[in-house]
């Protein structure tokens, strides 16, 4: 920022103070407000796009037309801020955020600039994750203008608690004056014990209807006088406190509480942007030649860790919740409550960039709600202290966390080695084993008996076992075999193991299915199968240590236009009688669903397909909420649903850990202080280091380099002292440090680009790569009669490849063009064509 003008803070809280007055407030200088030193994403605004400004005690949920909602969690204080302008000599009223052009998003702060040929104005807001206020979200507006003008700041007072909590009546505003020009608002209810306070220096209350005007839904407004030449450089803060007693929540309290953020709001800015470098310089970050993924991996970490909430009603836990976006009329902001297995997924993703702090509040918060039969909870929401949780269908309503347990804390173990954590909760663990095996079928695979496992919905009618929770029972077995040989119980660590042998057995008798070459969707309970094709086999592959056996047809399946749109994976075929694009379970593409596929892909060998539905997932980083991944888009067009919540948890995991787990085949076994490096880079990637790679106590260093016909693999930094690099590449050698992967003598490549919205799926497929002594044979798949290409990288000079079924340009620089004719279709076949290329050399 070249030059500060008047900036307007808006600022929240949740606690008030003892003090029992409150003096006129003043306006407080300004301060820059944008970090060069930290990820930015900059464009112009889309009024219809949201964004989300999350912190662990409050959120700002709006459009990129800047209007917004403000949450104190888990209140919703306001709802609809919208700003007018009315200029000196300029007799036209004027609708601000009709004016949005531009919005800056970085972890720390997003602004929306309003554009007008009069005035600028710069709505920076921020939601602090530190705080000894307790601050909620904060808002500055940067003002300049060539006019004094009139600013109007209206909103709708809401005061209601986070559905399924009960809400007072609407609120009863109440202006306090403490100056022939200043005052704040009080949000009273009808009891005592629970009250807002809003505050702007300088301002003077707007509307006011006295009792004897008729009932109407009037907004709350504050009328701030902006003149230029003696208001620049100002900050004009709008302030907002609550209270939750009577002993906070009364007029006084909550003023003092409002002298309180005014002096602290510099502070709470500034810590703000010093948590977040702080989070992205110590954590798992990636640095390749595609720049674009280096952020959306930067992105991922900040999103996951800005949707940390604070419990209530003591704010003493943290936890991960699922998701945010605004929330209308309605008392749920998106998903907004702290979920099981969302929570569970992600942490693979939070192990991968080496939160430990933020796993073990996790993995604490939900063992403190773990049933007494031991079953892990589904869903708690933030205002489940309030009401009678139990009774209501939510907390238990699916089935999968119990087992996910297991797998998720034996991961954290290998990557940090910490015993001490697992004994700890051995107990709960075991519980949690007890009630996972105690729910089975007459095959012994945990069933649906007890909660979903994964659909809510289906046809004809719900499943009685689905292979999403068999394979999961299976690698949650294994899981749970070695976290029990670590605490020291040996025969249950055998019984786990047995059990595991077993379910891959009955599964792959249960579930495969000859005839089609695929794996049921699931099993039921009089021995008959459903055999509709979806993607929930590709969880088989999740952990590493598990695969199905006949899974090479279903593969290609998933690679082709059946499954996989130019955007993400479909979670089921687009050839099944009940498809719909836009329903939750039975069309849409979730980025959840493309991670899956992408790791099973990886580490199955179908590496090109696994990169296309990585990078779809990465892309995804700028197409919505900036800086967020969505959480649904339809299964037919480039588009989210409009229920989609735009800030979900496990998206954001989904670009992680494909990266980390796939593209990169990282695999940990700390206490062997062995590290397994399994890469499937692009063939145009020259070098690549991923830095700050948890391992132990400690971090390391990755890079990979390309010398000559090998991949040289080399470990630097405190943890790499004495490491044994591995990997599941034939030829692997260990030599010195360092790990030589031999390179193939040729490699393939591809482009990534997500599509216009409104676009259908149209870009070229590859189902299956196979690379033999001296060739390569690809299937691919594209719309019939269109032109494709590929590129082909050359790594021994000698060589002089040629293509059969494509054209093959002259090798330049160890580089070549392949390119691809698609003949027409035939018959009943749909808009893709497949076609077989060989490269021979």
């Amino acid at each position: 920022m070249t030059r500060l003008a008047a900036l307007l803070l808006f600022l929240c809280s949740t606690a008030g103070l003892s003090q029992t007055s409150i003096a006129p407030l003043s306006a407080l200088p300004a301060f820059p407000t944008k970090a060069s030193d930290l990820p930015l994403i900059s464009r112009e605004a889309v009024p219809t796009k949201p964004f989300s400004v999350l912190g662990p005690r409050g959120a700002l949920l709006g459009q990129q037309d800047g209007s917004f909602e403000a949450w104190l969690f888990p209140w919703k204080i306001f709802s609809g801020m919208k700003i007018t302008a009315n200029m000196q000599d300029y007799a036209v009223p004027i609708d601000v955020n009709d004016h949005a052009a531009w919005i800056d998003v970085q972890p720390d702060a997003t602004t929306i600039t309003y554009s007008h040929a009069n005035f600028t104005i710069r709505q920076i807001m921020i939601a602090p994750k530190e705080s000894a206020d307790q601050a909620g979200v904060l808002v500055f507006f940067q003002i300049e203008s060539i006019r004094p003008m009139t600013l109007t700041f209206s909103l709708h007072p809401v005061m209601q608690r986070m559905w399924p909590a009960a809400s007072d009546d609407v609120p009863s505003p109440e202006w306090v004056a403490t100056g022939k020009e200043s005052g704040y608002y009080v949000l009273h209810l009808n009891l005592p014990d629970n009250a807002a306070a809003l505050a702007m220096p300088g301002a003077q209350s707007g509307i006011l209807a006295p009792y004897q005007e008729r009932a109407s839904s009037w907004p709350l407004q504050f009328v701030l006088h902006y003149d230029p030449a003696k208001d620049g450089n100002k900050l004009f803060p709008l302030l907002m406190s609550f209270g939750s007693t009577e002993q906070t929540a009364n007029k006084a309290a909550l003023g003092d509480a409002l002298t309180s953020l005014n002096q602290s709001a510099q502070s709470l800015f500034t810590k703000n942007e010093a948590y977040y470098r702080n989070l992205l310089a110590t954590h798992t970050s990636i640095d390749t030649p595609d720049q674009k993924l280096n952020e959306a991996f930067t992105w991922a970490v900040a999103a996951i860790d800005q949707l940390r909430v604070k419990t209530t009603p003591d704010l003493k836990e943290e936890a991960l919740t699922a998701g945010f976006v605004g929330s209308g009329d309605a008392a749920r902001p998106g998903f907004g409550w702290f979920f099981g297995r969302d929570a569970l997924w992600s942490l693979y993703a939070v192990n991968s960039y080496g939160d430990t702090s933020t796993f073990k509040s996790e993995i604490e918060f939900l063992l403190r709600r773990q049933g007494a039969d031991g079953r892990m909870i589904h869903e708690w929401s933030q205002t489940a202290d309030l009401v009678d949780w139990k009774s209501l269908p939510y907390e238990y309503a699916s089935s999968d966390a119990t087992p996910l347990l297991q797998m998720i804390v034996k991961d954290y173990f290998d990557i940090t080695g910490d015993k001490d954590f697992v004994t700890s909760h051995w107990s709960q663990l075991e519980l949690a084993w007890k009630y996972e095996t105690s729910h089975d079928s007459s095959d012994g695979i945990y069933n649906n008996t007890v909660g979903s496992g994964w659909v809510e919905s289906w046809i004809p009618s719900m499943p009685h076992q689905e292979i999403y929770l068999a394979t999961l029972d299976a690698q949650a077995s294994a899981a749970f075999a070695n976290l029990a040989r670590i605490s020291g119980h040996d025969d249950l660590a055998a019984q786990a193991d047995q059990r595991a042998q077993h379910l891959r057995q009955v599964i792959e008798q249960e579930y495969y299915l000859p005839q089609t070459s695929f794996y049921a969707f699931s099993h039921n309970e009089d021995g008959t199968t459903d055999n509709t094709p979806t993607i929930f086999p590709s969880v088989a592959w999740w952990d590493g240590t598990y695969k199905l056996k006949h899974a090479e047809p279903m593969l290609q399946q998933w690679a082709s236009s059946e499954f996989s749109t130019d955007w993400g994976t479909r979670i089921l075929s687009d050839k099944v009688s009940f498809y719909d694009p836009i329903s939750y379970h039975q069309g849409s593409v979730w980025p959840l669903f493309t991670g899956w596929v992408s790791v099973a892909e990886y580490r199955a060998g179908h590496s090109l397909s696994a990169y296309a539905h990585l990078m779809q997932n990465a892309d995804l980083t700028w197409s919505q909420d900036l800086g967020a991944t969505t959480e649904l888009l339809s299964g037919r067009f480039y588009q989210v649903l409009g229920r989609s919540t735009a800030h979900q948890l496990w998206s954001s995991a989904m670009v992680i850990s494909p990266i980390m787990r796939g593209m990169f085949g990282v695999e940990w076994d700390v206490p062997h202080h062995t590290l397994t490096v399994t890469p499937h880079l692009p063939a145009d990637w020259n070098t690549a280091t991923i830095h700050h790679v948890p391992f132990g106590d400690s971090q390391l260093d990755l890079t990979f380099s390309r010398e000559g016909q090998s991949l040289v693999v080399r470990a630097t930094g405190p943890a790499a002292t004495g490491l044994h690099l591995v990997s599941h590449i034939d030829g692997a050698k260990e030599d010195h440090g360092m790990l030589r992967l031999p390179l193939k003598p040729i490699e393939v490549y591809t482009g990534h680009e997500l599509p216009s919205f409104g676009s259908e799926t149209h870009q070229m497929k590859v189902l299956k790569e196979q690379y033999d002594d001296r060739s390569i044979t690809l299937l691919l798949a594209a719309p019939a009669l269109s032109a494709q290409s590929m590129s082909i990288r050359v790594n021994e000079s000698r060589l002089r490849p040629h293509a059969e079924n494509a054209e093959l340009s002259t090798v330049f620089d160890g580089r070549s063009k392949l390119n691809v004719a698609f003949p027409a279709a035939s018959g009943d076949v749909d808009g893709y064509v497949q076609k077989t290329v060989t490269i021979r050399w």
